[in-house]
């Protein structure tokens, strides 16, 4: 896709172009406390906040955003919510996802259009870190942007807080990785613990369980957070089992585990 907010805007090169900064804002995994000083002053700072909406299964996410905004800002004047476009998921994986962003970057331009004529700082919201399997950082380089990044609580850290365990054993090496390439390629080479990500449910069950333990948390920081942990034969049942019933309870779920042999 071609650069939607080109990068010699209003500087005299063609006609000028309204200046829009983008801030991209960790927010933590939906608990107010968990939103950082250096969030709080982004969020105050920005003349437009941006809410994506996913679908009335998901409806409690952009609720805790607008939470999140009410509780730390005062007023929502400021924030404007779109529909986020959804996902292809017929063909092939990346090149729906590829098609799926530029989707996401025009329903962005779209909203500065129309709320910030004249140019301004826009926010989004970005749930965890935007560092993190978020691919907030990606869509801004589809409209040209070069954002300032806030930094936030991602899953990960509250699931090990949550569970109150370290992350890595003494000198060990931990591998980040997703759902799908657990269950295509198994446990990584060279890595004692692996946290888990993205994973559309199960994907530990691609795996020989002897020996393993996990850690597993739904939720995170929300008032219906949901821990198992265990060794593996003896837990994944009933993470299973678990996980099927609140996803059918909320119509959606988050969900992250830890795994170590």
């Amino acid at each position: 896709m071609t650069a939607l907010f080109p990068p010699e805007r209003g500087a005299g090169r063609g006609p000028d172009r309204p200046k829009i900064a983008l801030d991209l804002i960790g927010i933590g995994t939906g608990n107010p406390d968990h939103v950082t000083l250096a969030a709080i002053r982004a969020m105050a700072e920005a003349d437009l906040i941006l809410l994506p909406r996913k679908g009335t299964d998901k409806s409690d996410l952009a609720d805790l955003r607008r939470q999140i905004c009410a509780v730390h800002l005062g007023d929502l004047s400021r924030v404007e919510e779109f529909d986020l476009p959804v996902r292809d998921a017929s063909g092939a994986y990346l090149d729906g996802v590829n098609d799926w962003h530029d989707a996401i970057a025009l329903s962005w331009k779209a909203r500065i259009d129309a709320c910030l004529p004249q140019g301004g700082r826009v926010a989004l919201l970005v749930w965890g870190d935007p560092s993190l399997y978020d691919s907030s950082l990606r869509i801004a380089a589809r409209l040209g942007l070069t954002p300032r990044v806030v930094p936030g609580v991602t899953s990960l850290s509250v699931l090990t807080a949550a569970h109150a365990i370290p992350l890595n054993d003494l000198g060990a090496p931990v591998v980040i990785t997703t759902g799908r390439r657990l269950r295509d390629a198994g446990w990584p080479d060279g890595a004692d613990a692996v946290a888990v990500m993205l994973d559309q449910g199960g994907a530990f069950t691609a795996l020989a369980p002897e020996g393993v333990t996990i850690w597993w948390g739904a939720y995170l920081g929300m008032p219906h957070e949901t821990l198992i942990a265990g060794p593996l034969p003896d837990v994944a049942q009933r993470i299973l089992d678990t996980r099927a019933a609140l996803r059918a309870q909320h119509g959606w779920i988050m969900d992250i585990y830890l795994l170590r042999r």
